[in-house]
């Protein structure tokens, strides 16, 4: 079978040809030939396939702090793929030129999960990051490259909305080394209304990575005026994760910008986000950013116990960097929550557009 019809996991028959897959919670039938939600996840012959498989739309090479994630080796290269589709339907989404894709023809590049380890390998980067659209759609193909790539020693990312189901879940997760989540609010009515989804499954999802997996896990929200901005429900949302979660998981409140079919909304105003970031600070959450704006407060890493400085940052360029080699505030002794090891020379701000193997030295 050719590698974009590639055998597929997690599903089961159920009448008359049809089957049913076992992914994510919106548990698609499919009749013969027809696609799931997501688009990528076909049935063929009776069986599931990922149509995905082995291409992608694209790989560039990023700071870390763009996945976003602010406690995992920070100042780090990554190099960063999707594929097309998406299981969910959101209506602000800001990579809808991806994740809405139906065209299979826009997936361009094609590369083995072995070719993916060795070219992060070749350029330095420390990890390797599932994004642009979300991996939990192609698992197979990322679980994969996750193994090649722990096998030259390269760490592993999810960016995802955690939309998965808990035998999925178990086995993907473990593949993963660090992940941000995008819990897209915190009621069950915006997921409904502007994602044709479900907050419990995310939440079951984020109680699984935090006490369940060694995944790191750091969380995004994406802040919507008129829709999840409220202090109300920025509260409650806070007030979960330091009570679920515990209180050192990195939050990222990222600003909105009008996109897809939501145009019509304006940009999330920066005050937002510092009101935002201030309610989750109060509520006892240690490690609290904005993102999609600027604004070096909300970007910088304090330490917890003493508020000194830790690690300054102006959009994604590291400016300052005081945390001690094994992840210790050097003014009081106290342990930042994260993954890190000794600091030397930042990646930055730059995104670099790479074709796998070109045979570019690295800069």
């Amino acid at each position: 079978m050719e590698s974009s019809l590639f055998p597929a996991r997690w599903w089961h028959a159920v009448e008359q040809g049809r089957i049913q897959c076992d992914l994510c919670p919106r548990d698609c039938k499919l009749s013969e030939g027809q696609r799931g939600a997501c688009f990528v996840r076909q049935n063929v012959s009776g069986g599931m396939v990922l149509t995905t498989y082995g291409r992608s739309s694209g790989f560039c090479i990023d700071p870390i702090e763009k996945k976003p994630l602010n406690h995992f080796y920070p100042g780090s290269s990554v190099l960063s793929f999707g594929t097309a589709g998406c299981n969910l339907m959101c209506k602000f989404c800001q990579n809808w030129d991806i994740s809405k894709s139906r065209d299979m023809d826009r997936l361009l590049d094609q590369a083995s999960p072995d070719g993916i380890a060795r070219s992060a390998e070749e350029w330095n980067c420390r990890s390797v990051a599932f994004t642009y659209n979300d991996p939990v759609i192609f698992a197979e193909y990322a679980m994969d490259v996750a193994d090649a790539c722990h096998a030259r020693g390269i760490k592993t990312v999810a960016v995802t909305a955690g939309y998965i189901q808990p035998e999925a879940r178990r086995e993907f997760f473990a593949k993963m080394d660090a992940t941000n989540v995008d819990l897209k609010a915190f009621t069950d009515d915006f997921y409904y209304r502007l994602a044709v989804a479900h907050l419990q499954p995310v939440l079951d999802t984020l109680r699984y990575i935090k006490h369940e997996t060694d995944t790191w896990l750091e969380i995004t929200t994406l802040i919507i005026p008129g829709q999840n901005d409220s202090t109300e429900e920025i509260a409650a949302m806070s007030n979960w994760i330091a009570q679920e979660l515990g209180p050192d998981v990195p939050l990222h409140f990222s600003a909105f910008h009008p996109d897809y079919k939501m145009a019509d909304i304006p940009a999330t105003p920066i005050t937002t986000l510092e009101r935002a970031r201030a309610i989750a600070l109060s509520a006892g959450m240690h490690n609290v950013y904005t993102g999609n704006v600027h604004d070096t407060s909300g970007g910088s890493t304090y330490c917890p116990a003493c508020k000194a400085l830790l690690i300054a940052r102006d959009w994604y360029v590291i400016g300052a960097y005081r945390l001690t080699e094994d992840g210790h505030c050097p003014d009081c002794g106290a342990q930042i929550a994260g993954h890190f090891e000794k600091f030397s020379r930042v990646f930055g701000n730059r995104r670099v557009p790479i074709a796998l193997h070109s045979g570019k030295d690295r800069e």
